[in-house]
C-alpha cells in the first residue's frame, strides 16, 4: 500500500508492507509500524500485535523485512505508532526466504516450500507469493527446511536467512 500526499501537503509518500494472514491474528489485534527507511526511504512494515499495556505490544505476525523483531517479542512505540524498542525477546527466530521473481522455478519452489513448512508444522506467512517468513519457536529444528533451501540458493533461485 502506498499512502500519498496532495499537491499542498508536506507529507512524503510512504510504502507500507502489510501482512495478509498473520499467524497470530485475533479479535483484538492492534496495528503498529516498524520504520524501514534505513534500507528503503519511506518504507514501513505494518506489524500485527496484541496490546499488553498502553505502551507495550506483543508481536502477533512474522516480520518479513524488520530485523531484530520476531513473533511474540514485546515492543514499545512512539506517539506515531512506530516501534521504538524491543523490550523483551521471546526466544523465537524468523527464517526468511525471498524467491527470485523472474526465476523459472519460482512457482515450483513456492509449492515445495509451502509443503515443507506445513509438513514440519512450522507456522508461516507469505507475502505476494514471493516472500516467506517462518516462525522458529524456541527449540524448533529448521534443518529439513534449510536443507530444502540450500540447492535453490546455490542456483540463484532464492535467498534466505535466519533472524533472532
Amino acid at each position: 500500500m502506498i499512502l500519498g500526499s496532495g499537491p499542498g501537503s508536506r507529507r512524503h509518500p510512504i510504502t507500507i508492507i502489510t501482512h495478509e494472514d498473520p499467524i497470530g491474528r485475533g479479535p483484538s489485534n492492534y496495528l503498529i509500524h516498524a520504520d524501514l527507511s534505513d534500507r528503503q526511504g519511506g518504507w514501513r512494515e505494518q506489524l500485527w500485535t496484541r496490546r499488553l499495556a498502553p505502551d507495550r505490544f506483543e508481536v502477533a505476525c512474522l516480520p518479513f523485512f524488520t530485523y531484530g523483531i520476531c513473533y511474540r517479542d514485546v515492543v514499545t512505540v512512539d506517539s506515531d505508532h512506530l516501534v521504538t524498542a524491543v523490550l523483551e525477546k521471546s526466544g523465537h527466530r524468523t527464517l526468511r526466504v525471498a524467491l527470485v521473481v523472474d526465476h523459472p522455478d519460482r512457482g515450483r519452489l513456492h509449492e515445495l516450500l509451502h509443503a515443507k513448512a506445513a509438513e514440519a508444522d512450522l507456522p508461516h506467512e507469505w507475502l505476494q507469493g514471493t516472500y516467506l517468513a517462518v516462525d522458529l519457536s524456541p527449540g524448533a529444528d529448521p534443518t529439513a527446511l534449510v536443507n530444502t533451501l540450500e540447492a535453490p540458493a546455490q542456483t540463484g533461485a532464492l535467498h534466505w536467512e535466519i533472524d533472532s
